[in-house]
């Protein structure tokens, strides 16, 4: 099964908090108390997110988190990358050589090409869209029709 990381959930779901409100700065304790998580683990995932740029840490009597840039600007892979790092299906699909079989699997292409077009699909889902309260309404027809295969064959047509 593939599954994000609680961590990964658990980021989202503050930013998507961040984001109903995006001009009011947002300490940890709030953000805690009104997501219903532990202090410790929203106050990792804050550094983390503002370390990666996508929030901005204010200082001061008014301080708190604001989005680094408008929810719309900010997709589903910033914030999963930000949390697991670069997304991939397998060690191939995001840097090359990291698997010692790479030269005789003879499926690294094909991964390569599934985690593109993941990558792509979460790149089209922004933070304004996970903010939304009504579930979120996908374009009918995604970014990826198919995925051509180091075959030729294409997969997701039809």
């Amino acid at each position: 099964m593939l599954k994000l990381s609680k961590l990964t959930d658990y980021a989202a779901v503050i930013m998507a908090h961040i984001a109903r409100d995006p001009a009011k700065a947002q300490t940890a304790s709030e953000l805690a108390q009104c997501v219903n998580l532990p202090h410790p683990t929203v106050g990792k995932i804050l550094k983390m997110l503002a370390k990666k740029g996508l929030l901005e840490s204010r200082r001061g009597s008014q301080g708190g988190y604001v989005l680094a840039r408008p929810a719309s600007r900010i997709s589903a892979s910033d914030i999963i990358a930000a949390i697991e790092g670069p997304i991939g299906m397998t060690e191939c699909s995001h840097a090359d050589g990291d698997c010692e079989l790479l030269d005789i699997c003879g499926v690294a292409d094909n991964w390569q090409r599934v985690s593109q077009a993941v990558r792509t699909l979460l790149d089209g889902v922004t933070l304004a869209h996970l903010a939304q309260t009504a579930p979120i309404k996908l374009p009918v027809q995604m970014p990826i029709q198919s995925v051509t295969l180091a075959s030729g064959a294409e997969y997701g047509k039809g």
